[in-house]
């Protein structure tokens, strides 16, 4: 396909910078199923419920919803909803590298981390170029591994039920020519943490032709180190940034791919992208411009995540040491009984991963909502959930591809 020659105003300048990226999406992603969080939760709720019915902790969602800036931002930008506002995008992509310390090159913006995620699977791996993730881990990487048919490696964590860290020595062995390899830290749907050290050096041992991919999605919710400096290093790994979790954004959809700029332009030759929706792009500046935010958010989630980890511990059950908006629950018996007699109350918790039967992940939600999980939970697990078994899921979500990548 040959391009149309950009004018100068414009390819001087923004075309360099998160405005015309690949305008070839033609045939390479045709079919490719994106899969989110909300479709891999949604897709595994025991009946179908609307998001206004029953308690839902099982997405990892915010439910403070975006700070009252952000609001007040959505509001004040709609009457201008009927322009583009392209220099509000780029304008916004350079805060966030500004803030960063990074070159407005080594910095794209997309409607979440998703988009991002699944083109730089698509772009590092083949059939001989291996994914190679943690297990249990987010499960999105492996839907794009199969779009493009590599081998999925699925190495598990270290310490289950412990430490439950990312295995970097036996990611690192799992493969000579790894594609990418896939980290999310803080892990989903641990919570969390693989040393700096650890993943600094699974990036110096990679293969040059191969990336790591750090997944920081719930990095505001935890003290750990991130890995966006060891891109101004020059270092070749991609960092993913969203505004999905700890700013309440998950509906609203906005995110970052951090990386080299040669790394970004290859991943971004997959795909075209439409403008970004500006009520999101006034929302998330905003909230980058909020120096409150994120200490305020992270304490409060702290609080109500130790209030309900140690409940349940009190009770007797092993819960992974999580530093995230969620955790993983050991409830000694198939996991997917306690989730459906869980939703027989209208309690949504979290799925269940094939390499940990017997745990489910819990999202933390408000003070009122785990509140009543917990009294719901105590009174489940006291009876008998022998037999429950997931109802039929909604014929929408049936039409879905969301099987349980083995």
């Amino acid at each position: 396909m040959t391009l149309p020659t950009l004018p100068q105003s414009i390819s001087g300048g923004l075309s360099r910078r998160n405005f015309l990226r690949a305008a070839a999406a033609s045939s390479l992603l045709a079919g490719i199923p994106y899969v989110t969080e909300a479709h891999l939760a949604h897709a595994d709720i025991p009946k179908f419920a609307p998001s206004d019915q029953g308690i839902h902790i099982d997405a990892n969602e915010n439910p403070m919803g975006p700070s009252e800036g952000a609001q007040k931002a959505i509001a004040a930008i709609i009457p201008k909803g009927g322009r583009y506002l392209f220099d509000k995008e780029i304008g916004f992509s350079d805060l966030f590298a500004q803030q960063q310390g990074l070159d407005p090159s080594m910095v794209i913006a997309y409607p979440g981390s998703s988009e991002p995620l699944h083109l730089a699977v698509m772009a590092y791996t083949s059939p001989t170029r291996p994914l190679v993730v943690a297990d249990p881990s987010y499960e999105a990487p492996m839907y794009a591994a199969m779009a493009t048919k590599a081998p999925i490696l699925k190495v598990p964590l270290a310490d289950p039920r412990g430490a439950a860290i990312n295995d970097i020595p036996a990611m690192l062995a799992a493969s000579s020519t790894p594609g990418l390899i896939y980290i999310c830290n803080p892990n989903n749907p641990t919570g969390t943490v693989t040393p700096f050290e650890q993943i600094e050096k699974a990036i110096d041992s990679v293969p040059k032709d191969s990336v790591v991919m750090v997944d920081e999605a719930y990095i505001h919710f935890s003290d750990a180190p991130s890995c966006i400096p060891l891109v101004k290093q020059g270092k070749n790994v991609v960092v993913l940034r969203t505004f999905s979790k700890l700013y309440g954004m998950a509906g609203i959809r906005m995110g970052f791919i951090v990386g080299q700029p040669d790394t970004l332009k290859k991943i971004a030759a997959l795909g075209g992208q439409n403008p970004l929706p500006i009520t999101a792009v006034a929302a998330a500046r905003a909230s980058l411009l909020d120096p409150s935010l994120v200490p305020t958010r992270k304490k409060i989630m702290a609080g109500l995540r130790e209030e309900n980890i140690d409940f349940l511990r009190s009770q007797g059950y092993t819960v992974t040491p999580s530093v995230s908006n969620c955790f993983m629950l050991d409830v000694r018996r198939p996991g997917k009984q306690v989730k459906a007699a869980l939703a027989a109350k209208e309690i949504y918790i979290g799925r269940v991963w094939p390499a940990w039967p017997d745990s489910v992940r819990i999202t933390v939600g408000t003070q009122a909502e785990m509140s009543a999980f917990q009294k719901a939970f105590v009174q489940v697990m006291q009876s008998n959930t022998a037999g429950l078994e997931p109802a039929p899921l909604h014929p929408r979500m049936r039409e879905m591809p969301f099987s349980q990548v083995s």
